[in-house]
């Protein structure tokens, strides 16, 4: 063999070594995005049980609390606003 083709051979390994890791980088990306998606749509599920618990304890005490929260907020928005009279 030549010099010039066993340098060739020798950078073209490297570049399948390279690209090979490369590829390999990139299932793992996936891997973690996958196991972040996971991991955050547990958070949800149990945010959302722990609240339908929370209305299920509470009845609707809790909803008439939020709603009188905005309509207060409401209130203060048209009250500082020029164009209601």
């Amino acid at each position: 063999m030549c010099g010039k083709e066993f340098a060739t051979a020798i950078e073209a390994k490297q570049v399948a070594q390279q690209e090979a890791e490369r590829q390999q980088w990139v299932v793992e990306k996936a891997d973690q995005e996958r196991q972040a998606a996971v991991i955050r749509a547990e958070g949800e599920a149990e945010a959302a049980q722990i609240v339908n618990a929370a209305l299920i304890k509470s009845g609707s005490g809790l909803i008439e609390v939020r709603r009188i929260d905005t309509a207060k907020e409401i209130a203060s928005s048209l009250a500082k606003s020029r164009n209601v009279t």
